[in-house]
Formats: C-alpha cells, structure tokens, sequence
C-alpha cells in the first residue's frame, strides 16, 4: 500500500509510521501548503497517486484555504481513493458545537453546553450553569484556549472581549471530577486507552502535564468510545471521556486527527502499526 500522509515532514507521526511500515508499505508525506489542483475536462488534475490518504494534522489557515482543503479531500474521495478520516468526519470533530451536538444526538451524556454571540447572553448563561464554566475556543485542541471561569468580573470582561473579537462564545458547565479523564483511541474495530492524570491543573491533557497511565478497556467503555466515534464518522478517532464525581461518564471531545505518541508508550502497543493494517484493509476493500 502506498500511503499518502497529510501533514509536516518532520513530524514524530510520519516517522513512527514510516517505522512501522518497514517494507511491507511505502509511507509518503504531502504538506497542506503544496495542495494544489486543476480542473479540465471534467477532471481533476493531478491525481493522487497513492492508494489511501491518512489526515494527520489541520494547521490553521484563512477559511478560503480550510475550506479549499476539505473540498480538494472530498474530490479523492469521490475519485476513489479512501481518505481517513473522511473530510465530513474532520469537519465535525473540529466544530465542537457540532461535535457535542452529535455526541448528543448519539445519546451519549455530555456537559450542560451554551454557545450564544454577545457578553450580555454569556451573562445569563454563566449564571444558568452555576457560575462554574469551562469557556472554550470553537476550534482547538489540546486544551489551548479553554478557561475555566468561577468570578463574575473575570468572567463578564472575558465575554466582552469574546463578542468584540467576533467569536462564538461557548460554554460548558465545569464537571467535578476526580483529577483524571480518559483517552480512548479507536482503530476500527480496535479500542486502545489510557487514563490521563494532572495533579496540578484541572486539566488534563499530556501536553499540559498531565501523566499517562494503564486502562483496562471494558466492553462498555469500548462501546461508548465506538458510538462517540460513529457519532461523527471517525473510524479513526481519540475520544476524550470524563467520570464526574456524580459517577456519570461524561463525552467530552472526538479528536479526529488523534495522536498516540504518549498512549503507544503506556499501553505498550505498536499503535502505528494497527493504524496501517487498518487502513490497508479498508483500502483493499475490508471493513
């Protein structure tokens, strides 16, 4: 199988699969900046000339070139060539009104969640979810961005710089919770975790200091991962789960575009491997 990777050259993934294909594939890097494309014809020109596509990042860009890159994943698609994850799946995941909205819709509990455009409604909102609020950017990842906001002054004057940027201002209510989350990463049919712990900050992503540790995946646990997953169409997916101290397992986030540097290491599984056997099957025609 020849794989076209989308992402930095230089990234630890592309490496790690590289290492992982030996011989068996041919791992290949295409940075986003070089997307390029010409229509004649009724065709698309060029081609991609690899047997499937892994999206393994989604640098910032204007709208006009996010949206150029997700219509130029969606021509593969329609071309024939199988893209993972499918640009409707990342398009979803990123959006995380959208995302808690079909994790909703999934029956799956998430966060009293509030997204409104002015401080005065934000207002309201930080007071209808106990003056307690975790306020996130719409579009983000590893924890960048979020804040959690208990004081009314802070708060107000937070909003109020929000609605002069011009952004959505989304809201959730703080869950209390242990210290812990969980990672639970999807290959297909395959679920791999980890239990994520931070001592020193409510939150507890890897990058913000948080350790990993060993998690038994019961059937269960599989089960909600997998419907998160489906929920925005990732076969490909890291599922971000939170246990409150009311001893509900709350769906806090799908990463579309999940790493898996820190929970190979913990779980002790060649993950790069499992992410190229299930790809060269679906691009073989499995499921």
């Amino acid at each position: 199988m020849h794989l076209a990777v989308l992402g930095s050259a230089d990234s630890w993934y592309l490496r790690d699969l590289v290492r992982a294909a030996g011989t068996a594939h041919r791992v290949t890097s295409i940075p986003f900046s070089t997307l390029g494309c010409r229509l004649s014809n009724q065709r698309l020109e060029p081609p991609l000339l690899a047997d499937a596509v892994l999206v393994r990042s989604m640098p910032p860009g204007s709208l006009e070139q996010v949206v150029f890159r997700m219509d130029l994943l969606a021509r593969w698609e329609v071309a024939g060539t199988l893209v993972v994850n499918p640009p409707r799946a990342i398009e979803a995941a990123v959006d995380k009104f959208l995302a808690s909205a079909k994790l909703q819709a999934a029956g799956l509990p998430i966060p009293r969640t509030i997204c409104c455009q002015t401080a005065l409604d934000a207002m309201a909102a930080f007071d209808e979810l106990g003056c307690d609020v975790v306020v996130k950017p719409l579009f983000g990842s590893e924890g960048r961005g979020i804040a959690r906001l208990q004081d009314e002054a802070l708060a107000l004057r937070a909003f109020r710089m929000l609605e002069q940027l011009g952004a959505l201002i989304y809201l959730q209510e703080f869950i209390p919770h242990e210290g812990h989350d969980l990672r639970v990463l999807v290959v297909g049919q395959r679920v791999l975790g980890m239990r994520r712990t931070n001592p020193h900050d409510w939150r507890t992503n890897i990058s913000r200091g948080a350790r990993g540790e060993p998690l038994e995946v019961t059937a269960e646990l599989a089960n909600i991962a997998k419907r998160a997953a489906d929920a925005v169409g990732a076969p490909l997916a890291g599922v971000d789960l939170l246990p409150g101290r009311d001893r509900t397992l709350y769906a806090i986030e799908v990463n579309a575009v999940p790493g898996w540097r820190a929970l190979a290491r913990v779980a002790g599984v060649d993950v790069a491997r499992l992410v190229l056997e299930y790809i060269a099957s679906r691009a073989a025609g499995g499921s």
